[in-house]
């Protein structure tokens, strides 16, 4: 029987759910794609219509269908058990409070952690309703993966471990292949490889941290899985992407395209390639396109003291100086980034036509500046304007070093990989932020009893799943411009090593039960791999901090919005009838 006198509870709590899977769209998302963008591997459009297919399919096909109803690691629900409807009220203001939270932090550009988020409402009203010896705060059994300690602990545990292992990959990648006289044909051989350890650490990832799915392999079964997957998957790049690439890399076989890659080893036997066409487009692009080494930033700063000569404008600058400089930069990247000029993107959305509000073609404008606004925006190439936070981008990405740009090309593969099995497993576990409260208040305004595990309805998983799709969407450009080149130099061989880092701290966390957060390890991983690039210069500190503060403000805000809220409300005087 369904507890209609609390409709309007259920249809808050269906609004704002909604409200907070579009903002994990928009917030979360980024901490799988905006490295990706950042660093040119994928376009801003590929990577929203991948997020798309890859966050829908993990919340919907492997997110978690059975749902323990109330039980929490964080409040006491047992003191709910006589009063149900009171933990259904609590959970509206969890919502509440993390969805306006996180709707602010969007709009300010913040990455916050939206567990942490909807983790503080519930802190909140439960202070409210319980009081706060209500509220876990230690775990009885001393373990750090559950009880508001694992917030605190998590502020250093995933940006460290995330740090640590994506410079360690990218100091070993840069000595193995970037640095070397022959980068080209160094990864050539290495990438196979590297994609065998993705894909095991990848399976990892989805037999220890994956959906709601089972999986019954014992221990050294899932070992032989992982192995296995891993060595079958580098034999499989070995005999069809490599030779593949091989001959479009080193060979510069401007003849052969993406639906090639079947043949495999028969590609060698082609012959000698004929002469490209002078306006042939290669697919090997400048991924340092319009940032200057260090070396040419000086010279531009002479040529506007008059100390040089300068040709031209914008980065169109030369220096007798630097002429030395610049062939080998020309050489080494096979593009010379003072002398490419970067092109203005067309805009999708367009100016909006003349007319009334109510005609079709108007209509058809505002259903565009909704859905593609988003995509008109600069992510990737940030600015040093105004803004405190970019602060000068010119300098931060002058320290870091330039690779050559068809090395560059063979990591933006793996980058791809390892960016779309991370959205999937996003989708499959970070929406239960959203539609975990949410199916706790339909279960309980279903009439549900407390202590019972009830199947989610798949209906409210494609609920949550279809919000987050249009907060990628509307709202994504926001947090994918701040953790992209606004934190420091991204480009494919960096952003792998950023991503697979910080994959393989979730991983670790999960076998340990740590608790980390996809932002934090994403943010950590790539300030350790900025400052492996350079200096510590090479890494905006203004950002990083910027970023830091959201972790801190996350958890005490939503607590006090929703702690307000559920204080308010239980403690208002009742107005049922007016005394004569």
């Amino acid at each position: 029987m369904v507890l209609h006198q609390y409709d309007y509870l259920f249809a808050i709590g269906t609004i704002f759910a909604g409200l907070d899977a579009w903002n994990i769209g928009a917030n979360d998302v980024a901490n799988s794609w905006a490295t990706s963008v950042a660093s040119q591997s994928v376009t801003y459009l590929q990577a929203m219509l991948l997020a798309s297919v890859m966050e829908f399919a993990g919340a919907v096909g492997v997110g978690a269908r059975v749902a323990d109803t109330i039980r929490t690691k964080i409040v006491d629900i047992d003191q709910f058990e006589t009063n149900p409807e009171l933990l259904m009220l609590g959970m509206v203001c969890a919502v509440v409070a993390s969805s306006l939270y996180l709707t602010f932090a969007t709009r300010i550009g913040m990455p916050v952690s939206t567990t942490h988020s909807i983790l503080g409402g519930v802190i909140g009203m439960g202070v409210a309703s319980l009081g706060a010896d209500g509220v876990m705060w230690v775990s009885d059994t001393g373990s750090i993966n559950s009880g508001v300690v694992q917030v605190f602990l998590a502020w250093i545990i995933a940006p460290g471990l995330a740090g640590c292992f994506a410079a360690i990959l990218f100091l070993i990648t840069k000595y193995t292949v970037m640095v070397r006289s022959n980068p080209a044909i160094w990864a050539l051989r290495v990438v196979p490889a590297y994609f065998g350890l993705t894909a095991m650490l990848l399976t990892m990832l989805l037999l220890w941290k994956g959906g709601g799915y089972e999986v019954t392999l014992t221990e050294p079964e899932i070992a032989g899985t992982i192995v296995g997957v891993g060595a079958a998957f580098a034999l499989f790049i070995g005999v069809t992407l490599t030779p593949w690439m091989y001959r479009v890399v080193i060979k510069d076989d401007w003849q052969l395209r993406w639906y090639h890659i079947p043949m495999g080893l028969l590609l060698l036997r082609r012959g000698e390639v004929p002469p490209p066409p002078e306006d042939l487009d290669t697919g090997v692009k400048d991924y340092y396109e319009g940032r200057l080494t260090k070396e040419q930033l000086d010279a531009r700063k002479a040529g506007e003291r008059d100390d040089v000569e300068v040709v031209g404008e914008g980065n169109q600058e030369k220096t007798k100086n630097a002429e030395g400089s610049d062939a080998a930069s020309t050489e080494r990247t096979g593009q010379s980034p003072l002398t490419n000029v970067r092109k203005a993107p067309k805009k999708l959305v367009g100016p909006k036509p003349e007319g009334k509000w109510y005609q079709g073609h108007v209509l058809f404008w505002y259903f565009k500046f909704a859905l593609l606004r988003g995509l008109d925006q600069e992510v990737v190439h940030a600015k040093s304007t105004n803004d405190k936070l970019a602060g000068n981008l010119e300098e931060v990405h002058a320290h870091a070093q330039h690779f050559d740009n068809r090395t560059e090309y063979m990591y933006s593969f793996l980058q791809i990989m390892t960016a779309a099995t991370a959205s999937f497993v996003h989708g499959a576990n970070d929406i239960a932020n959203a539609i975990g409260p949410y199916a706790s208040v339909f279960q309980i305004w279903n009439e549900t009893p407390l202590g019972s595990k009830s199947e989610v309805p798949v209906w409210i998983l494609v609920f949550g799943a279809a919000m987050l799709v249009i907060g990628v969407w509307t709202y994504g450009y926001n947090i994918m411009r701040n953790l992209g080149n606004r934190l420091t130099l991204q480009s494919p061989s960096r952003g792998f090593c950023m991503e697979l880092g910080s994959a393989i701290t979730v991983i670790l966390a999960t076998r340990l039960k740590l608790p980390v957060s996809t932002t934090q390890c994403i943010t950590g991983a790539t300030v350790g791999v900025g400052l492996c690039s350079g200096t510590w210069r090479t890494v905006n500190w203004r950002m990083v901090a910027w970023i830091y503060l959201g972790w801190i403000i996350t958890l005490p805000v939503t607590g006090i919005i929703s702690g307000c809220l559920m204080g308010i409300i239980i403690n208002a005087p009742q107005w049922g009838k007016v005394r004569a």
